[in-house]
């Protein structure tokens, strides 16, 4: 069942995001030759808890670490740890906070010192798609709307959309119904309605869309170790334009 949310619910979820949206900020500014993943998730984690929020990650299903830190070919779920960054990794962070009952999501991809061109790229067209979908939450469209769009976009340009993994509702649990693939026919799915407030996040691989699970039953890396670039964010659906709640 897909529940509308009020408008005191979404300005919960405001606050969930912008917290959220801090921590991305100071993730941003620390990403840097030799820091290392758990560096980052300590920064991530010290801002949810400055501002009275959780980090939604930690403990989830028995996830270690309030951030997911990918690096490369890592497409989601990587572990912080004692990894450092190298000049020209792309690492993708997804954050996650709570805070009275309500939650934010959203991720981003970094590039680390000099990367090369073909990772800044798929980079920019990961978070264009992201936007592409986001501009398909509309009022009175279908779910799968904003999945095709995703698509069409990412297979024009020649990349691959991950299929295993996909975006989510999100509210009063940090994942809700629907299921939001980033493929698929448009039509489709539920429609659209005010209140409906969803996690859009394309993952988009250079090269084939499969993936695989690494032995530590959480890191997800693509098939062929091609790279993997992932945003997100996390909307509301209105009777105008779509929302974004995880942003300052």
């Amino acid at each position: 069942m897909i529940v509308c949310k009020s408008d005191q619910e979404i300005g919960y979820m405001k606050d969930a995001g912008r917290i959220v949206a801090l921590a991305h900020k100071e993730i941003e500014k620390a990403v840097e030759l030799g820091v290392t993943t758990l560096e980052l998730d300590k920064i991530a984690e010290d801002v949810i808890l400055a501002n009275q929020a959780k980090p939604a990650f930690k403990g989830y299903q028995g996830f270690p670490a309030s951030i997911c830190a990918s690096i490369n070919e890592q497409v989601v779920h990587g572990i912080p740890g004692l990894r450092k960054l190298e000049n020209g990794d792309i690492i993708s962070i997804d954050i996650g906070a709570e805070i009275n009952g309500y939650y934010g999501d959203s991720a981003v991809t970094l590039p680390v010192g000099d990367v090369s061109s073909e990772g800044l790229e798929l980079i920019r067209i990961t978070e264009e798609a992201l936007y592409q979908g986001i501009n398909q939450a509309l009022s009175g469209n279908r779910l799968s709307d904003i999945s095709h769009c995703i698509q069409s976009f990412i297979e024009e340009k020649g990349y691959s959309v991950v299929r295993d993994y996909v975006g989510h509702g999100i509210g009063r649990q940090m994942h809700e119904e629907p299921q939001i693939p980033n493929f698929g026919r448009p039509g489709r799915g539920p429609r659209l309605r005010p209140g409906m407030t969803l996690a859009i996040e394309p993952m988009v691989n250079q090269g084939t869309h499969e993936v695989v699970t690494l032995g530590d039953s959480w890191t997800v890396v693509t098939r062929d170790k091609k790279r993997s670039a992932h945003f997100e964010h996390s909307i509301a659906v209105t009777d105008k334009k779509p929302e974004i709640l995880t942003k300052i």
